[in-house]
C-alpha cells in the first residue's frame, strides 16, 4: 500500500510571499503546526491508501485527464480557516482561478472510472498553510488576522504539470516524491 495524491507545486515567489504572511502571523496565531514549503502545495485529489497494483491504473486515469489541457495560472489572495472561525481547524490561503474546477473534476471523473471513489465534498481550492494543534479559543483576534490578510495578493502561480505524489508520513512531517508527472500544454498565462 501506498499513500497518494494528486497535486500542482506552487510557484517559489507565491512560496516566499506566504512565508511573510506566516512570520507576522507567528506570534499572534498559537498552536498552529505550519506547513513546511516542500509540503506547500494544491492537492486535486487525495486518494488516501492505495494498493501498489492500482498505481499504473491511477496514472493511466491521470494521462485521460490531463491530455490536451493547456497549461494556465491561478492567484493565490486571502486567508481562511476550515471549518469556521469558533472551531477553526486549517488556515489556508485562497486560490482564484478559472480552470482549477474544471481539472480537479476531470482528475475526480477519471480516477472514478477505474475505481477510485468519486469525493463526496465540493473542491474549494486553497493552500494548507498550518493546522492547529489546539485552538486556545481566541476568535476576535482570529477574526481582526483575517479580516487584515482577506483580500491580500500573494501573487500567481504557473501550472504547467499536474503531479502524481507518493506521500510518506514521518514524525517531522509528509515526504512527497513524483509517481508520474503530466505536463500540460502552451504557455501558463
Amino acid at each position: 500500500m501506498i499513500r497518494a495524491f494528486v497535486g500542482i507545486r506552487i510557484d517559489p515567489e507565491v512560496t516566499r510571499r506566504i512565508r511573510e504572511a506566516q512570520a507576522r502571523l507567528e506570534k499572534p496565531l498559537k498552536r498552529i503546526r505550519w506547513v513546511k514549503d516542500e509540503s506547500l502545495h494544491l492537492t486535486l485529489k487525495f486518494l488516501g491508501e492505495i494498493p501498489e497494483e492500482r498505481v499504473a491504473a491511477a496514472g493511466d486515469a491521470l494521462e485521460r485527464a490531463t491530455r490536451g489541457r493547456e497549461s494556465f495560472v491561478f492567484g493565490c489572495r486571502g486567508l481562511g480557516v476550515f471549518p469556521d472561525i469558533r472551531r477553526p481547524r486549517v488556515l489556508w490561503v485562497g486560490l482564484e482561478g478559472k480552470w482549477l474546477v474544471p481539472l480537479a473534476a476531470a482528475v475526480d471523473e477519471r480516477l472514478e472510472a477505474v475505481g477510485f471513489a468519486r469525493e463526496r465534498r465540493e473542491f474549494k481550492p486553497h493552500l494548507t498553510l498550518g493546522r492547529w494543534r489546539e485552538f486556545d479559543g481566541r476568535t476576535d483576534l482570529l477574526r481582526q488576522q483575517l479580516e487584515g490578510w482577506k483580500d491580500h495578493d500573494f501573487g500567481v502561480s504557473p501550472v504547467n504539470e499536474v503531479i502524481f505524489f507518493q506521500s510518506v508520513l514521518k514524525p517531522d512531517g509528509a515526504i512527497y516524491t513524483p509517481l508520474r508527472i503530466f505536463p500540460l500544454g502552451g504557455n501558463a498565462g
